[in-house]
């Protein structure tokens, strides 16, 4: 079974300047309401993939990843006009011994940037980047699913 334990955090500064990033374009299928997983749609680069994600439990929660071809992502998004969607560049920044992802949003949230550590166990320690602003791990607005739904841009405060 899938699972990813993660934490959030805004940024202080951009610690991305002088890192290679991927651009990512991703829509949601479904936004997990009353139980449902998200069901979300991502490319990036030329990868595609089509992850399900649970409601999360503390840190954790079910996720499964699939890739699928590029040509058939391209299709779905052709096919379903108007699905919830955000563009991001995602930066991947190693600190101490850990990767940090680091994404750079677009408009209409030009100006956010969240990075992401994807841990063992909810209890891992780890060191914090000098970088690191407000932990938003459990704050709702700050899910790319609410994110792609959002019509006007999210004020990090």
């Amino acid at each position: 079974m899938g699972y990813e334990i993660e934490r959030k955090f805004l940024i202080e500064g951009e610690p991305w300047i002088g890192h290679a990033g991927t651009a990512m374009f991703q829509c949601y299928l479904s936004r997990g309401r009353a139980g449902a997983p998200s069901v979300r749609l991502r490319i990036a680069g030329d990868q595609a993939t089509l992850t399900l994600k649970g409601k999360a439990s503390g840190f954790t929660r079910h996720e499964f990843e699939y890739p699928i071809p590029l040509a058939e992502a391209q299709a779905m998004i052709d096919a379903f006009p108007g699905l919830p969607a955000i563009g991001k560049t995602r930066y991947r920044i190693p600190f101490d011994r850990d990767l940090w992802e680091v994404d750079v949003f677009s408009a209409p949230h030009e100006g956010l940037a969240i990075a992401e550590i994807e841990l063992k166990s909810e209890n891992q320690k780890f060191p914090h980047p000098p970088w690191l602003g407000r932990e938003v791990t459990s704050d709702p607005r700050f899910s790319n699913a609410s994110l792609a739904s959002a019509a006007l841009p999210l004020q990090a405060s």
